[in-house]
């Protein structure tokens, strides 16, 4: 609701099982009805702009763009984004705006319907959906895959992307030309990062 009346584009809902499993049906149609309840019963969508002339919402908005010019401002005199970035300015500051979140809600600070507030003694059962593949069956696929290919034209495929991977070319094309020779994603990407290495934090 809060979104759509501050004039959002497009508007996602999430499954509430969303961060243990793929979402099941159940739980789909309850985020999709929570669309629906707002974009057709509640009445907001009916106007373009249902808190236009709103004094706080105009007072809101223009805390936010001061807000942000002074963080653009910090960020300017710290070096600009690169040097931001080298520092670990942004993820530190994403860790701490976290960390005071949950700070908030662990306090009471901050209300969350469920968690902090409103709760019940009994964990409500989530039924995780599960995918039906078989996963010996799904390797023997892939096996049988890997070895159907034309190893010669994959081989040079994946040479030609080590080979740019290590200099200054651009990578798309040859990423393209080892799809064509049928290389997996999992190959690709360990490919790259054989060379390029993993990002650590710190």
């Amino acid at each position: 609701m809060a979104a759509v009346l501050g004039g959002t584009q497009s508007l996602h809902t999430n499954s509430f099982d969303e961060a243990l499993a793929l979402p099941s049906p159940k739980s789909a149609t309850i985020a999709l009805r929570t669309q629906q309840l707002v974009a057709f019963e509640s009445g907001v969508c009916d106007v373009v702009d249902p808190l236009a002339g709103s004094y706080y919402v105009e007072s809101l908005t223009n805390k936010i763009e001061n807000d942000v010019y002074d963080y653009l401002d910090r960020i300017e005199r710290m070096g600009g984004t690169l040097a931001c970035l080298e520092k670990g300015f942004f993820q530190s500051e994403i860790a701490k705006s976290a960390y005071q979140f949950q700070m908030d809600v662990e306090s009471g600070k901050q209300a969350v319907v469920g968690v902090n507030k409103f709760t019940t003694s009994e964990e409500p059962k989530v039924d995780i959906s599960r995918s039906g593949v078989d996963e010996n069956e799904r390797r023997a696929k892939l096996k049988a895959y890997k070895e159907s290919r034309d190893q010669d034209k994959l081989k040079e495929a994946m040479g030609a992307l080590k080979e740019v991977a290590t200099g200054k070319g651009n990578l798309m094309e040859p990423i393209i030309q080892c799809v064509d020779a049928q290389a997996t994603l999992g190959e690709i990407c360990c490919m790259m990062r054989g060379i390029y290495g993993e990002y650590q934090e710190g």
